[in-house]
This record gives structure tokens, sequence and C-alpha cells, in this order.
């Protein structure tokens, strides 16, 4: 039995065995777990697993952090245990009981963890299109590849297609998202995207103004596709099911249609172009402290999960400028997180937790901060102090030299260096070291009582 297979079964053991699984599903880093009963779960054993870095209760979801990549190969050998069965879940009847019974509700988080579902399954080909953007900027750079771009200018277009493909798509991509996290028709999701996006709408003139096309991105996408959902939904419960198949779809797409060229869309137009001038500005003038006060509480959003309602933001601020100035910024939050993780395995003498450190780091450096927050700094305590002040220098730093980035959201670390706007490359790189030695400063001062065990 390899290593993987090994950990999935012991995981299985520690809550309860199969029949004790409600719903087994996983996220980049996470293998996440729904019970029938947390009188089987053995967290204690759980947490001393040595595939497992970092143990969390969000509502009744138990999550055990084993790392990018193997969170899905994990959960694949669990599934492959227990038969093969694609998924775990229990009736509707069964689920609200289970839920009633749940020791912690957090309606927000929950929220913003619904909105954050919308774009999480886009963060490939955010990744794709932010790295090929960067190798595109480092071709047509003379002082590096030298006439490369005029020897080759076919070979660059074709990668700026490449490069460009997911924003051409944004809206389309967000209401089919939309709608399948909030139980909709997801072709239905992508025919609304598609009325707010169709190039006809500047032909027609509303309350003696011209309409836009696109107006409002992906926060007028998400108004319009949640209230879609809805409607769908209260035409089934009332429409003859006869007629539904007909019927539903077309009142859908008129009464949807409807609001949202006359409401829903110059809405999402007037928060979306607030949210884009309002984090510009607070960029642009507020220089130090607001990178600090941005990169030094990112961690705490973490942990509650209310980072998650900053997607959008990132999306809108790549979609009206062209570049993101936000996601630089709250990646030294991450970075401060390695600078203390290497100032505890200077210091600690335990060996487990060397062990996972140095199991920890090299995804650290490459922004996947998870397993050193939840394996190292947090159970700590000071160290997770230490490595918020040390991203808030990095912050400030990165905030103050105006850094941006061609992403939207998914890179951070050192990859996010090769989306980083011509001319910036290098002022991120300082700010990344600068985060790294303050956080290991930061650790090292205020130190951390070494657990024996």
């Amino acid at each position: 039995m390899d290593k993987t297979a090994a950990l999935a079964s012991e995981i299985l053991q520690g809550i309860g065995g199969e029949k004790n699984i409600q719903r087994l599903e996983n996220c980049m880093t996470r293998v996440r777990v729904e019970v029938h009963s947390d009188d089987h779960l053995d967290v204690p054993r759980l947490k001393q697993l040595s595939g497992v870095s970092g143990y969390v209760k969000q509502g009744q979801q138990h999550q055990l952090i084993v790392g990018p990549g193997k969170a899905a190969q994990v959960v694949d050998a669990m599934r492959a245990l227990m038969g093969g069965e694609a998924s775990v879940s229990i009736d509707d009847a069964e689920r609200t009981k289970a839920q009633a019974k749940a020791k912690y509700k957090a309606p927000m988080s929950d929220a913003l963890r619904q909105l954050a579902n919308v774009f999480i399954p886009l963060i490939p080909a955010f990744i794709a299109s932010g790295l090929i953007t960067g190798i595109i900027n480092i071709l047509k750079r003379p002082d590096i590849v030298g006439d490369f771009a005029t020897q080759y200018p076919n070979l660059l277009g074709i990668l700026g297609i490449f490069g460009s493909a997911v924003f051409a798509i944004m809206n389309i991509l967000v209401g089919v998202n939309t709608a399948k996290v909030f139980g909709g028709s997801l072709a239905m999701g992508g025919v609304m995207a598609g009325i707010l996006s169709s190039p006809q709408l500047a032909q027609i003139t509303l309350f003696g103004e011209a309409l836009q096309p696109g107006r409002g991105g992906v926060i007028a996408v998400l108004l319009v596709v949640i209230l879609m959902c809805w409607i769908e939904k209260r035409l089934r419960a009332v429409l003859p099911g006869s007629i539904e198949l007909i019927l539903n779809p077309l009142l859908t797409t008129l009464i949807t249609g409807t609001v949202a060229i006359v409401a829903l869309q110059p809405l999402g137009g007037w928060i979306s172009e607030a949210i884009a001038h309002g984090a510009s500005l607070a960029i642009d003038r507020g220089g130090l402290l607001v990178g600090a006060v941005l990169s030094g509480t990112f961690l705490p959003l973490v942990l509650t999960g209310l980072h998650q309602g900053l997607v959008p933001i990132h999306v809108e601020l790549v979609q009206s400028h062209g570049y993101n100035a936000l996601l630089p910024i709250l990646s030294m939050a991450g970075v401060g997180q390695v600078g203390a993780a290497i100032a505890v395995l200077m210091k600690t003498r335990n060996a487990r937790l060397k062990k996972v450190i140095k199991g920890a780091l090299p995804v650290g450096l490459l922004g996947i901060g998870e397993p050193l927050i939840f394996g190292v700094t947090l159970p700590l305590g000071k160290p997770f102090l230490a490595a918020c002040l040390g991203g808030a220098v990095g912050g400030a730093l990165i905030s103050y030299w105006k850094v941006a980035t061609v992403i939207t959201f998914g890179l951070s670390g050192l990859p996010l260096a090769l989306t980083i706007v011509t001319g910036k490359v290098m002022l991120y790189l300082l700010g990344y070291l600068v985060a790294v030695i303050a956080g290991f400063l930061f650790t090292w001062l205020l130190g951390f009582n070494d657990p024996e065990e």
C-alpha cells in the first residue's frame, strides 16, 4: 500500500469508518468530510497522522489539510476503499436533521463560501491566463530575448489569444457556475450572462441613455443569475408538469431579462464601479498604512472564511483596469508565514514539528500557506501573530510601490512574480524578501512555547 492509500485508510479509521461519512469532497489543499455523528470522530488521532498538517472545523464540515494536489489523491483513494463511490451523501431530511444538530453555524461565512464556489472552478483558467501573459511580457522585452517579438509575431499573437480567452468568456462562465451553485439551470445561467454581454444592447436606448454591453461585469451577472434561479424554482413549483418544461424557461428568460436590463445591470454597474474606484483609491492614496492593514489582517480573514468575499473584487479590478493591485498586497500575508516558519524551524527541538515545516515550506514558497497556518504558526500562537506582522510589512511596501499583477486570483508567492506588470517585478521580489525577513525577526523576538510532543 502506497503512502496515499495508507493515509486514506488511516483517515477513514479516524472518522469512524465508511458508515459514518455523510459527505466527502476536497478542495485544493483539504480533505472535507461531513459525518453522521461526531462521537465516532477521533480528532486527536487525525491530527497526529503524518500526512495531515492541520485540522479545521467549519460549521458541520471537518477539514484535514494534506497539501496541494494530494487532497484530491487522498479523496480518490478513500472513495476507492469505500467501493469507488463518486460521493457520499444523505437525503434531504437527514441533512436537515444533521444541520439542526450542528454546534456552530456561520451564515456569513456560508454565504461567502457559496460566492467563492462560483469562482473556484475558474482558478486553473486564471492561473494559465496569468502565466501566459507573463511569458508574453518577457518575450516582448528586447533586453531579455532580443528581437524575438519581431521575428515571431504570429507566435505572440497566438499566445495572446490563449492568455486572454478566459476574459472573453468570463461572464458566461460566471453565469453557468452561479446557476450551478444556486440550483438553477446551467444553460439558463449562461443565457442570462449572454444577454448582459450582448453587443446588440448598444443599439438600444432606455430612459434616454444607450445601454452598455457588459456593464457591471461579474457583479451584474451574479445578481441576475441568482434572481433567475429564484424565479425558475418558484415557477417550477406552481406550473403544471405538462407545460412546465416549455413555459418555465420562457417566462424565466422574459421576467429575469427584463428586470436585468431595467434594474439589476445598472445596479451591478454602480456596485462594480464603486468597488473598482474604491479599491484603487484606497491603494493609490493609502500607501503604506492601507497595504499594512490589508496584508496584516488577511490571515485572520482566511481563518474565518471571510476572505472568500474578496474574490469578485479581484475579478472586477482586472475587468475594469486590466490589472489587479490588491492581489500582490494580500499575497504578502503568506510570505510572512514563510519567514515565521523558518524561524520556528531553527528554534524548535520537536522532531515532528521540524518534519511538518520541511514538508510545508516548499508549497508555502509557492503561495499555498494553509499547511503552514494550520500545521505550524496557528497552533503555536505567537508565530501566527508574527506572520501577520511580517506580512503587514511586506504589504505596506508593495502598496507604496504600487505593484500590480495581470491575474485575478489563484496565484501567490513566488509564481506571482511571473504575472507582475512590467517594471515592477524586482520590487515585488524585494517586497517578498522583506516580508520573509520581517516574519522571521518578529517570530524570533516574540518566541513561542516549543511543544514537547
